[in-house]
């Protein structure tokens, strides 16, 4: 019931209820449960879902793996990689720094609402210094 609220109909339907549950399998087993009867990475999940099934071509996440088990975690950051395969645009705000920079292309650091590094995700990994200032990661 979840998925059915949100679903978006169109001539594009590219994100198919079918195809959510392909990618969230749990969310099929759990599909008769209230949202707020799931646990936080289900309900991460269920949140994704529910943005995909409108068919987007942007979607916006603000810290998705905030509190989540770090098993959670890397099953969302799989989920992450995948759908940029999917040419889907994902605007990502991430405390996590590791997280956020291997998911992202591009990336800005903001301190203190300023941004104070903009520029390729790989070139800040790769630049030890600029690590260890801007996140204290050496």
């Amino acid at each position: 019931m979840n998925l059915k609220i949100a679903c978006k109909k169109g001539n594009n339907n590219i994100w198919t209820i079918d195809k959510i549950y392909s990618w969230f399998p749990k969310l099929k087993e759990l599909e008769k449960h209230k949202g707020d009867e799931l646990s936080g990475g289900e309900q991460q999940m269920l949140a994704i879902a529910r943005a995909l099934v409108g068919n987007p071509f942007l979607i916006l996440m603000d810290e998705p793996t905030e509190g989540l088990a770090p098993l959670i975690v890397k099953m969302l950051i799989q989920v992450i990689l995948e759908l940029r395969k999917e040419s889907l645009t994902i605007l990502l705000a991430e405390q996590n720094s590791k997280v956020a920079l291997n998911v992202s292309e591009r990336c800005y650091v903001l301190t203190d609402g300023r941004i104070v590094f903009r520029g390729e995700s790989d070139e800040l990994k790769s630049n030890s210094v600029l690590m260890g200032t801007l996140f204290g990661i050496s």
